[in-house]
This record gives structure tokens, C-alpha cells and sequence, in this order.
């Protein structure tokens, strides 16, 4: 039984009608083995084999294929873990040197510093329902309250209120580059370019007017200022 209808073109065209017992399954493995193996291997070995061979065989070089596969996914998988585990471990030291050196600068100041007010603002999760606006305005509010001076330490701080998809993006970036976000004004342009919808500028607009106006609309509020 010959599996190659032109052996000149050394391309695999075996008889599919010679080896109608295997599944379509069955005969994709064989072309596949034909590409690994080589064509006159593969045509040697199925000739010499009875048809529960064949299918023995066919079957084991389909498990390897599968082992193979979850091999290569259980490694991606390991090594995904790996690199989120470093990179929390980067961010928790340096958040953690950031304090200890605010803490030694602030200990030898001989005035003593004010009193700091700790207000805790809503998480932002990147989705529509979020306002990015008024989530700069709680943010800019709690690092005032907050007395946070030093510029890693107010990205520190605003990362820390993510949530979602922005927190999957922003340990994104910082996987990528450690220094992705050098002080806090490029973080919020980043964040705005990434999640302000179309026409965000007159929302923005529209939001901060609310914020400040009460219960004028707009048109008065523009009248009145």
C-alpha cells in the first residue's frame, strides 16, 4: 500500500480511500506526523502496522501532543505567576523605603509637623459609571488631608486607590517600566488618555461645574460667574 500519489513533490498525499478506517481525527495526526517524522517514515511505519496498530499508534502520538501542550501552558502559567509575584514584591519595598524615608525626614524636622487628616476616596475602576474627574478631585482632597509632599509617594498613594481594569493596567505599565509613571501629573494624563471617553472635555467641564455650583445648571452658573 503506497501513501504518496507523486513522490517527485515530496508533499504528503497519502490515499485517503487506503486508510478509510481512521477518523478525520485520526488522519489529521497522520499528516501532522508526516510533517515531523518525514513522509516516507510515516508511510513505512502505518504499511507495516494491522489497523489497531495504527490506531494505538496514532492515538499515543496525539497524547504527546496534548502532554506537550499542557506543558507549555502550565510554564506560561508559572511564569506569568512569577512575574506578578516580583512585581508586587517591587512595589511593597519600594512603597515601603518611600515611608521610612519620609518617616526619617519628617523625625529630624524640630518643629513639629501638623496634623495630618486621613479621608478615604472611592476606588477607580476604569468603566464608565466611574467619573475620572471626581476622582481626581477625591484624590487631590486626600493627598492635601493627607500632607503627602513627595511625588513617588502621591503616585504610590494614587495607585493604591485602583481598582479593576485601571489597577490591570496600571501594574501593566509598571511591569513593563518601573518608571513608567515619574510623578503624579503623568499619571493622571496617562489615566485620562487610557479611560476618558469621547468628548471627556466637555464632561469633565460639565462634572466640575456640578461640583461647584450646587443646584444651578450650567447656563446660570455660566451666567453668574
Amino acid at each position: 500500500m503506497n501513501m504518496l500519489d507523486d513522490e517527485d513533490d515530496q508533499s504528503f498525499h497519502a490515499t485517503r480511500d487506503g486508510y478509510s478506517h481512521l477518523s478525520d481525527v485520526e488522519w489529521d495526526a497522520v499528516e501532522r506526523m508526516g510533517s515531523t517524522m518525514g513522509i516516507h517514515a510515516v508511510s513505512v511505519m502505518l504499511e507495516a502496522l494491522n489497523r489497531d496498530a495504527q490506531h494505538a499508534t496514532i492515538a499515543k502520538f496525539i497524547q504527546n501532543e496534548l502532554d506537550a501542550e499542557r506543558e507549555k501552558v502550565a510554564l506560561l502559567h508559572q511564569q506569568g505567576s512569577q512575574q506578578a509575584e516580583l512585581l508586587r514584591e517591587q512595589g511593597f519595598q519600594q512603597f515601603e523605603l518611600l515611608r521610612q524615608q519620609q518617616a526619617a525626614a519628617g523625625g529630624s524636622m524640630h518643629s513639629r509637623r501638623p496634623e495630618t487628616l486621613k479621608i478615604d476616596i472611592s476606588k477607580y475602576r476604569g468603566v464608565e459609571e466611574d467619573s475620572l474627574l471626581r476622582w481626581f478631585v477625591e484624590l487631590d482632597d486626600a493627598i492635601r488631608a493627607r500632607r503627602i509632599d513627595d511625588g513617588d509617594m502621591q503616585v504610590a498613594f494614587a495607585q493604591s486607590n485602583l481598582a479593576g481594569r485601571a489597577k490591570t493596567w496600571a501594574l501593566g505599565l509598571k511591569l513593563h517600566d518601573p518608571y513608567a509613571f515619574g510623578s503624579l501629573e503623568v499619571f493622571k494624563s496617562r489615566l485620562r488618555q487610557t479611560f476618558e471617553p469621547p468628548r471627556a472635555e466637555f464632561r469633565a467641564r460639565t462634572e466640575l461645574l456640578k461640583l461647584k455650583q450646587g443646584k444651578r445648571d450650567v447656563h446660570a452658573y455660566a451666567q453668574h460667574i
